[in-house]
C-alpha cells in the first residue's frame, strides 16, 4: 500500500506536491478555531497500519505545535511508521548558549519532537539545509534525523541566472567552505567578503576574496531573514567592480518589509529561493523566484535520490 501524506496547514502546498511526485496518497485533515483561539484537529484519512508522511515547518511555535499534534495523534491512530518532512528547521538562531541562562531553542524543540511517541516501524525527520549541521544532533531517543542537502537545487538556480560565467560568492566566510564546493561543482570561481565587527550588532566589510571586476557575481546563502548581510555583501561586490549580482537562497523568511527593501536597494536582479518557508510562496513574484522542494524530498522518501 502506498504512503499517506499529511501536512501543517501553512505547508499544504508542499504535501500536496511531494504526494504527486512520489505517487503517494493524500490524506485529509479538518481544522477549525473555537471562539477562545483554541484549534481542532480531526485526521479524517485512516493512518492505521500505514506508512505516513507529515510535512510542515516549525516556522512559528503555533505551526511547530500542530506538527506536534499531529504527528501525536497519527501515531495514536496507528501508523505503522512516521516520517517528518521539515523544510524549515526555524529554531538556528538559538542553536547554542555563549551566556549563562540562554534558552537553546533549537535543542528544546527538538527534544519536543523527540518526545512524539514512537511508530511501530519507527520515526524518521527530515531537515534541508540547517543553518548549523549539529542541529540533527539534538533529537533524542529513537528518532532517527536526516539531512537532506538542497545543492542540486541551488545549482541548477545558478545556471539558469547565469549559464556558465559567473563568480560564486557567500556573505561572509562562515559560509565559505559551503559556497567553495558549491563553486567546485559548478567549475566557477567562489568568492566571500571580509568583516570587521564594530560592536555586537553592526559589521563592517573590510575586503573581498576574489576579482569579481566586470562578473556576473550570485551570491548563496543558506537563508535570507531581514537581508541586511546579504545586501552589505552585495554592496561590496558592486564596489569591487561585479557588473550584475544575483541572489540564491535555500531558505527565505522575508518578514515584514524585508523583500520590499531588498527589491528597493538596486542592488540585486533577482533574488531566488526553494518553498521551505511558506512566507517565500506567498510573496513570489518576477524578482522573487520560488524553486520546489518536492521532487528532492520526494527522491528521498522513495529511496531514489
Amino acid at each position: 500500500m502506498t504512503a499517506l501524506v499529511f501536512s501543517t496547514q501553512a505547508y499544504s502546498h508542499l504535501a500536496t506536491a511531494i504526494a504527486a511526485k512520489a505517487g503517494f496518497e493524500l490524506g485529509a485533515i479538518a481544522r477549525k478555531t473555537f471562539p477562545d483561539g483554541e484549534h481542532y484537529l480531526c485526521i479524517e484519512s485512516q493512518p492505521a497500519d500505514r506508512d505516513v508522511v507529515l510535512v510542515g515547518g516549525t516556522v512559528d511555535d503555533a505551526s511547530t505545535l500542530e506538527l506536534y499534534d499531529l504527528a501525536c495523534g497519527l501515531v495514536t491512530g496507528g501508523a505503522d511508521r512516521l516520517r517528518l518532512v521539515i523544510p524549515f528547521y526555524g529554531y538556528s538562531t538559538m542553536e547554542r548558549a555563549v551566556r549563562p541562562g540562554e534558552i537553546v531553542t533549537a535543542k528544546t524543540r527538538a527534544r519536543l519532537i523527540s518526545s512524539i511517541p514512537m511508530a511501530s516501524r519507527g520515526t524518521q525527520v527530515f531537515l534541508l539545509d540547517l543553518h548549523v549541521a549539529s542541529i540533527a544532533y539534538y533529537f533524542e531517543g529513537g528518532v532517527r534525523p536526516f539531512e537532506v542537502y538542497g545543492k542540486s537545487l541551488v545549482t541548477q538556480a545558478a545556471r539558469r541566472i547565469a549559464g556558465d560565467d559567473f563568480v560564486l560568492a557567500c556573505t561572509d566566510a562562515g559560509r565559505a567552505k559551503w559556497v567553495e564546493s558549491l563553486a567546485n561543482d559548478l567549475g566557477v570561481p567562489a568568492a566571500f567578503v571580509y568583516k570587521r565587527r564594530i560592536d555586537g550588532s553592526t559589521t563592517e566589510v573590510t575586503g573581498v576574496s576574489a576579482a569579481v571586476a566586470g562578473k556576473r557575481v550570485i551570491i548563496y546563502d543558506d537563508m535570507i531573514r531581514t537581508g541586511g548581510s546579504l545586501l552589505e555583501a552585495a554592496a561590496a561586490y558592486q564596489e569591487a567592480g561585479a557588473i550584475a549580482i544575483d541572489a540564491i537562497a535555500t531558505h527565505g523568511l522575508f518578514p515584514g518589509a524585508s523583500l520590499a527593501k531588498i527589491r528597493a536597494s538596486g542592488l540585486l536582479g533577482s533574488v531566488t529561493t526553494t518553498d521551505s518557508h511558506p512566507r517565500a510562496v506567498a510573496l513570489a513574484d518576477d524578482f522573487l523566484s520560488v524553486t520546489s522542494t518536492a521532487d528532492l524530498f520526494a527522491q528521498h522518501l522513495t529511496g531514489t535520490p
